[in-house]
């Protein structure tokens, strides 16, 4: 049956989680939207359909397991930052869920959809579409079953206008799901007798047969409806029954993009590549031009920065009443290709009544990234190339093409110390975002940028004014370093369509320590004051003590390695010697040694335990090393990989090397684990380095990379092209030589691409076929992360199973749980056997 680890650490996964926050367009409300813990496993044991990549709830004609939130809050926030008294919304069923919540444009109405009332029966009601008058607090629907049932399979609803929205609801005329047949209508055939190249990472859940797309386009398939606020509904006049995978309103709420899937479908790919017809239409349904129709994309190379052909990225500019933009590339989408330029991006009005142009906003060298708009002198263009980590930014005059565009921000993505920010943006009356335009007293204009600030002492997060026309920077604000970790979470002087002023910007900005958890305080200009806005309680006061730090050493080629200690609170090195030790972690690839050493966080964070953190045993009084660097560098025309059992095991030398020269870490009682590539990296850790611990926790890992053959992670280098790095890469075919213990943990469901739970099976096989200590778990239900409270519990209880066998009572002679009266004695100073609870 499924077990419970101990106590102390069921009390941490078992609390109940803080409220997630939202402000009001005004930023005069505080909305509080409540959360519970972990479900139990009987929610994922409902039906589920698996098509098209996609997950779906046929009770509920939405995705499956979605999260959602149990109740709603509201108190007023005045302009000086006081909280008013909380105020809980009425109206709900009992046993709502809530899902997809969002301010009316006004912020005079929160809308939501509301699921999960169990029928008498145990089944699901359908969706419905519900509204909350913000002044009142109460809750009514606007539409829902029987007469009318959302479907959110791809998109829910959007507000139009303050009083109008658009939702998508399941087709009123759809009869009974399509009944599979008793024995298939013909053989399935896959088929490639144009001898095209087509190359693809190994999806799941993919359509299987005609069935399986009749099932698809079933669930899939809605009208459109128009809902006011207060309960008229009027179809939309072109919103015949089709797969629609977006409704986007222009920012003036006077067009719809629409986005519509078709066929023919496709058993190789997800439905993201799924053939897609995007139009303009009126807010009354009336068509106004095709912006795109996109063949099936089963072709695109796996090649990093290679992208679909055609029009793509499709959207309406943010400052503007409905204008469109989107990216064209000029390569075939085959980064491959060696093109000037690489992609165009375009702008086009359809507010218009005579037939309009495109025009091109910029031509880019690189593969296109992104825009954020401001206005028609200004507009920020993103550009990268992930074979050189080379990112750029671009200022152009939207407005005045003629005018010479300007690099901004020419650099590394991995050079963290060189990061000048992100620009803040600034809500419009339209309800869109544009960039914060900031005015000084000497007139000049700016922009805000919000860093992390990256520096070799750790993350000082600042805002900084750039000024527009000559670069110059100003710092306006930076993060404590002594004892704090502050960081920007929101502009809250967005009220007005215009330039903001300096002195009168209020920010909000979240504070934490490494034992207080985030509050978040309303900062004020010129004066800088702050008023703190929650108070939330401790997550975790058992563990309010507990020792963290951020310790740095060096990789055998002079590689500078980073990881975050943990100890138990109360913990004295000379006083209570050495702990039994878990070191947690995950490599990344890299182009620079002297990038791959930056340091990227800081020793003032606040340490969040997740419902399967490795820091919970800090609570079992183990010493956790939390996300050691293990930096896979290929300099130049080097690829990363081919070296990678080198640079995995000399980066995880070099960390065992420091813990024990701290005097943390009992060098017998060092165990190693991860998830997904972290699972895949502990697995290799065992086979190539097995006198650096003694045992390894692997979940949701892949093993044999011959059956993931077109790419991996970060490799974009099929089996055929580099044959020696995929068996290398392998643990698998080290089966034959691992020598420590490993447990394995598996979801049954894992959707992941890289990662199909046949890894971890076979690799198991594998083992025992050649004697080696291990335990194979699998979930049921679970994918790719682990979700119910049962699945996780038992995973820790597991985890803490093989912990307390092969790492609290390891020896030196064995590495596994032969236990002398030394080993015993060792033990009871540190961490308590599961069987002694």
């Amino acid at each position: 049956g499924y077990q419970l680890p101990a106590p102390e650490i069921r009390r941490i996964v078992d609390a109940p989680p803080n409220p997630a926050l939202s402000f009001s367009p005004k930023r005069d409300k505080i909305l509080f939207m409540k959360r519970t813990s972990l479900p139990p496993l009987s929610e994922l044991a409902r039906p589920e359909l698996k098509l098209a990549g996609l997950r779906i709830d046929p009770e509920c004609n939405c995705r499956s397991r979605m999260s959602s939130y149990v109740g709603l809050g509201m108190s007023s926030l005045s302009d000086d930052g006081l909280v008013g008294v909380e105020r809980l919304v009425t109206g709900l069923p009992a046993g709502a869920r809530i899902n997809f919540v969002s301010w009316s444009p006004d912020g005079s109405h929160l809308a939501f959809v509301l699921w999960g009332i169990d029928k008498e029966d145990g089944t699901r009601s359908e969706l419905g579409l519900w509204i909350v008058d913000v002044q009142t607090l109460e809750a009514r629907e606007l539409i829902g079953p029987p007469n009318y049932c959302l479907n959110t399979v791809f998109d829910s609803y959007s507000w139009l206008d303050p009083s109008t929205l658009v939702a998508c609801v399941v087709p009123s005329a759809r009869g009974p799901p399509p009944k599979k047949p008793l024995t298939p209508p013909s053989p399935k055939v896959l088929m490639n007798e144009e001898k095209r190249v087509v190359q693809n990472r190994t999806y799941q859940d993919l359509l299987k047969s005609k069935h399986d797309e009749d099932v698809f386009d079933y669930y899939a398939t809605s009208e459109l409806l128009l809902v006011s606020t207060s309960g008229d509904v009027d179809p939309l006049v072109l919103g015949e029954a089709a797969v629609y995978t977006s409704l986007d309103p222009s920012p003036d709420g006077n067009y719809l993009l629409v986005s519509t899937m078709h066929r023919p479908y496709s058993f190789s790919v997800p439905c993201g590549r799924f053939p897609k017809r995007t139009e303009v239409w009126t807010r009354s349904g009336r068509l106004v031009q095709e912006v795109a129709d996109l063949p099936l994309a089963e072709d695109i190379p796996i090649a990093h920065d290679s992208v679909r052909q055609g029009r793509r990225s499709i959207h309406w500019r943010s400052d503007k009443p409905s204008s469109l933009y989107w990216v064209e590339t000029q390569d075939g989408g085959d980064s491959r290709e060696k093109v000037s330029p690489r992609d165009i991006v375009y702008s086009l009005r359809v507010d218009s009544s005579e037939a309009q142009e495109p025009e091109i906003i910029h031509k880019l060298d690189l593969r296109y990234g992104g825009s954020l708009w401001g206005n028609d002198s200004l507009a920020l263009i993103y550009e990268s190339w992930y074979k050189t980590r080379q990112t750029r930014t671009w200022m152009v005059a939207p407005g005045a093409l003629g005018t010479e565009p300007r690099v901004l921000f020419d650099r590394s993505s991995e050079d963290v110390y060189s990061d000048p920010g992100s620009p803040v943006l600034r809500r419009t009356s339209f309800g869109t975002y544009v960039l914060a335009q900031v005015k000084t007293s000497d007139g000049n204009r700016n922009l805000l940028l919000d860093g992390n600030g990256a520096t070799p002492e750790g993350k000082i997060p600042f805002l900084d004014l750039l000024n527009i026309d000559t670069g110059a920077k100003e710092r306006i604000w930076q993060s404590q370093k002594d004892k704090y970790y502050e960081k920007v979470t929101a502009l809250m002087s967005d009220q007005i369509d215009d330039d903001l002023d300096v002195d009168k910007l209020r920010m909000l900005i979240s504070r934490e320590s490494q034992t207080e958890p985030p509050q978040y305080f309303l900062w004020f200009w010129p004066d800088k004051t702050a008023v703190q806005v929650t108070n939330f309680p401790h997550p975790y006061p058992q563990l309010v003590n507990l020792q963290k730090e951020v310790i740095r050493y060096p990789r055998s080629d002079g590689v500078q390695l980073t990881a975050t200690l943990y100890l138990p609170p109360d913990y004295e090195p000379s006083r209570d010697g050495p702990l039994p030790t878990l070191v947690w972690a995950y490599p990344r690839e890299f182009k620079s040694k002297e990038n791959a050493g930056q340091m990227r966080r800081s020793p003032n964070e606040f340490a969040g335990i997740g419902s399967t953190s490795p820091l919970l045993w800090l609570a079992r009084r183990f010493a956790v090393l939390d996300g050691p660097t293990i930096p896979i560098v290929g300099e130049g025309e080097a690829e990363a990989n081919d070296s990678y059992v080198e640079q995995l095991v000399s980066s995880a030398e070099a960390a065992v090397e420091e813990i024990i020269r701290r005097g943390v870490a009992h060098p017998d009682r060092i165990a190693v684990g991860g998830h997904s590539y972290g699972a895949f990296m502990a697995a290799n850790l065992l086979a190539h380095a097995p006198h650096l611990f003694c045992c390894g926790i692997a979940r949701a890992g892949a093993y044999n990379r011959t059956l993931t053959p077109f790419g991996f992670q970060s490799e974009d280098r099929t089996l055929w092209e580099a044959p020696k790095t995929y068996i290398d890469m392998s643990p698998f075919m080290l089966a034959n030589k691992m020598q420590k213990p490993i447990l394995l943990i598996h979801g049954e469901d894992d959707n992941n691409s890289g990662t199909l739970t046949m890894q971890s099976e076979r690799f198991y096989d594998a083992l025992k076929g050649h004697g080696v200590v291990c335990r194979l778990v699998l979930l049921p239900f679970e994918s790719h992360g682990y979700v119910a409270r049962d699945s996780v519990m038992h995973t820790l209880w597991e985890s803490e199973r093989w912990l307390d066998k092969f790492c609290v009572a390891a020896t030196s002679t064995t590495g596994v749980a032969e236990k002398s009266e030394d080993s015993e004695k060792d033990a009871s100073t540190t961490a308590a056997p599961l069987s002694s609870l």
